[in-house]
Parts: C-alpha cells; structure tokens; sequence
C-alpha cells in the first residue's frame, strides 16, 4: 500500500499564492507607494490626443500610467531633491519594462529630472476615481437630444416620366430621329 504524503497538496497550495503575488501587484499596492523609474513625453506628442481622448498638453500636470483609472491624482515625488508634484493620469503607458508612469513635461521640469531624462520617483494615490472618468464634468457625459423626423414617402413629388409620358415620348422621337446610322 502506497502512503500519500501531504507534501504535494501544500506546495501546490503555496505556488498558487506565489503565483497571485508576482502577478497582481498592484492588487496589495493600492494606496501604498510605488517606486520605480519616470520618465516624461517628448515634445513631439504635444497637441496629440491620449487614450482618455483629450489633447495632451506638455504644460500640463498630466501623467500616463497603465493601471491607475483615468482621473487619478497621483502623489510623485522625486526622492534625490525631494520635490513633490501631483498629477492627473489621461493616457496609458508607459510601455518600456523599467518605467511605471510617464509625466508631462511641466511635471518632470518640477520634479528636476529633464536633464537625467528620467529618474527614480515614489508613487502615491492622492484621489482615486471610483467611475469610469470623462474629462470637464461631474461623470455624466453631455450627449445631444436626437430629433428624428419622418416624412412618408406618399408626400415626395411623383417623377415626370409618371405625369408626362405624352411629352417624353414625343421628346425621344424628336432627338432619335436626327441620328443616323451607318449602312451596312
């Protein structure tokens, strides 16, 4: 008779919760702090439009970042000065794996890493939007009444040919007999 160890049952229980905690960190993150690197727009994508659909502005306290809701006022601070700024999040990325937000170039100017190109800053949620954010109002989008006319088709005005077949047709012979065609 074969003994079954509790060994496996256990590990498998604990790779499981590995795995939940390499892969969802920012599900124990929020509203704690994240460090990582910054880095800020090019001066190229001044006036394109963001993933929240407004105009990205390089004067701006704006920011992308990939996980927090549109909206969000974040807490970054530059901890080698120790300068502070918040921004708002309107664009996602950045999409380069040693960078976790991507400032405007105001707020990188503020935090003083426009010459070094990025650096390393601290993360903080200051207001989190709990509703899928639109830009300019209180989260109820402004969509025009429609008014939709409809006009029967018994109104539209009857075709000539209907009314005048007398005078067509006597405008058809008129024109089709001036042609002529070669003999063959």
């Amino acid at each position: 008779m074969k003994k079954r160890g509790y060994i496996t049952p256990v590990l498998l229980i604990i790779f499981a919760f590995l795995l939940l905690l390499t892969s969802c960190p920012l599900l124990f993150a929020q509203g704690q702090m994240i460090k990582g690197n910054a880095s800020y727009y090019a001066d190229k994508f001044h006036g394109q439009r963001t993933a929240s659909g407004e105009i990205y502005n390089k004067d701006s306290m704006t920011c992308a970042h990939l996980k927090y809701p549109f909206g969000t006022i974040l807490k970054v601070r530059n901890p080698l000065n120790d300068r502070t700024v918040y921004v708002r999040v309107t664009d996602r990325g950045p999409y380069h794996k040693h960078r976790v937000i991507d400032l405007s170039r105001a707020a990188a100017r503020e935090l003083g890493i426009i010459q070094a190109g990025f650096s390393m800053v601290e993360i903080t949620p200051f207001h989190t939007v709990e509703s899928p954010y639109l830009p300019g109002d209180d989260g109820l989008p402004d969509i025009p009444e429609l008014e939709l006319q409809y006009t029967p088709a018994a109104t539209f005005p009857e075709p000539i040919w209907k009314n005048d077949t007398i005078k067509v047709t006597e405008k058809l012979k008129q024109v089709t007999s001036k042609w002529t065609f070669p003999s063959l």
